[in-house]
């Protein structure tokens, strides 16, 4: 008898996005007359700039002459990419990095989630509430969680840390020690940030509990305040305690090609239950090596003209349009009478919804009389309800659109 990883049956019946494309699809066959604007899901709407456009091109051919074609790539990534991400990402900020602590990968989430195979299923998760809800599911997937509470909308066994208006999106210290810490910031989904001071106490905390932070910054190229940290390893003693998760999906629309990176530093040490030390660069590359073939050639290399002069004036230049999306649309719900946080150095907005109404009762009445996709803020965790998400990453003329709506619900 075959049987079943029986940790799938703890999670909740259907995926957030799942549940907003259902309910959409839904309305759109009753209402065919009605066009719909989606700000919910955070997929980009701009196309690839010319510079990567045009490297991919050059990387197709390249395959098709026998003279430079290329079978297998190294799993941990090529050369030319790993050696430009420590120059620009890290260095340039006065961070050391080596490249062989690059790991390239086909998407931040799933190195997010599959980083959990070289962690014991025995560590206690901790995760910010609201949060993005792949660093909870894995972990339910793996068996770090049990049972989904009904009551308290909450998974047992797992730590949950509210990052809410009431202490101003700053998560606190939680009662209990964690030994695996997530934290995203820019923050997906509240479009908050940390300073660096705040994230010092995290770094400070995890070397004080020999505790292991794992730092989503995929919205980093986002930030317009200098004083917000782009990387973790920015903080003095960061490279001890974290490992760094980075993307080109939201950064260069790299969400249809597939190309991130996860950041594991050879001073990162991870414990057998005698205590002994581990070297987790070793363990993940050895992970990496067995259960992944690496990012195609042509999307490292695309990957790699992100880098050049006219790649970076290109992907400055789409950022700024998804930033004055998010402008557009926090000063017109501002307008409009809600109270809105995020928006200025992440691409998200994160709104109170109006008093009586659940996030979900909200989501129905946006669809239903504005014609517009957000999502509930409960979909991220109970400390998301009575709040909503907006993205920035739509079109500027539906942007407009869709505040022009909403104002007049």
């Amino acid at each position: 008898m075959i049987t079943i990883n029986e940790n799938f049956l703890n999670l909740q019946d259907s995926y957030l996005f799942q549940t907003i494309a259902k309910k959409v699809a839904e309305f759109q066959t009753n209402n065919p007359d009605k066009r719909i604007i989606k700000l919910g899901i955070g997929d980009v709407t701009r196309p690839i700039v010319p510079a990567v456009v045009d490297a991919m091109y050059k990387a197709i051919d390249e395959m098709g002459n026998q003279e430079t074609f290329r079978g297998y790539g190294p799993e941990q990534g090529y050369s030319f990419l790993r050696e430009k991400i420590v120059e620009n990402d890290y260095l340039k900020r006065g961070v050391e990095i080596s490249p062989d602590e690059i790991f390239i990968s086909d998407g931040a989430k799933c190195d997010c989630g599959n980083i959990g195979d070289i962690l014991g299923l025995n560590n206690r998760v901790a995760i910010t509430d609201p949060v993005y809800p792949v660093y909870l599911d894995t972990n339910i997937m793996a068996g770090r969680g049990s049972s989904f509470d009904e009551k308290t909308g909450k998974f047992e066994n797992i730590i949950y840390i509210p990052a809410t208006a009431e202490n101003n999106f700053i998560p606190e210290f939680p009662s209990e020690v964690p030994d695996m810490i997530y934290l995203c910031f820019p923050n997906n989904p509240t479009g908050t940030t940390l300073s660096k001071e705040e994230l010092k106490k995290w770094v400070d905390y995890a070397k004080e509990n020999k505790s292991l932070i794992l730092f989503d910054s995929a919205y980093e190229s986002f930030i317009q305040d200098e004083n917000i940290p782009h990387s973790i390893y920015e903080v003095e003693g960061a490279k001890e305690v974290a490992i760094e998760f980075r993307s080109f999906s939201k950064t260069a629309g790299f969400t249809g090609i597939r190309c991130a990176y996860a950041v594991v530093p050879k001073e990162l040490k991870g414990y057998t239950k005698k205590g002994e030390d581990v070297d987790l660069n070793k363990l993940w590359n050895r992970r990496q090596g067995t259960k992944f073939n690496g990012v195609s050639y042509p999307v490292q290399r695309a990957a790699e003209a992100i880098y050049t002069k006219e790649g970076q004036k290109q992907i400055k230049e789409n950022i700024a349009y998804y930033m004055e999306n998010a402008k557009i649309i926090k000063d017109g719900l501002k307008e409009a009478g809600f109270i809105v946080y995020g928006g200025e150095n992440a691409p998200y907005i994160w709104l109170k919804v109006p008093d009586g109404l659940s996030s979900w009762e909200f989501f129905d009445k946006l669809l239903n009389e504005a014609n517009v996709v957000g999502t509930p803020g409960v979909g991220f965790g109970p400390s998301g309800e009575g709040y909503f998400r907006l993205t920035a990453f739509g079109t500027k003329e539906n942007t407009i659109e869709a505040i022009a709506r909403i104002k007049k619900m």
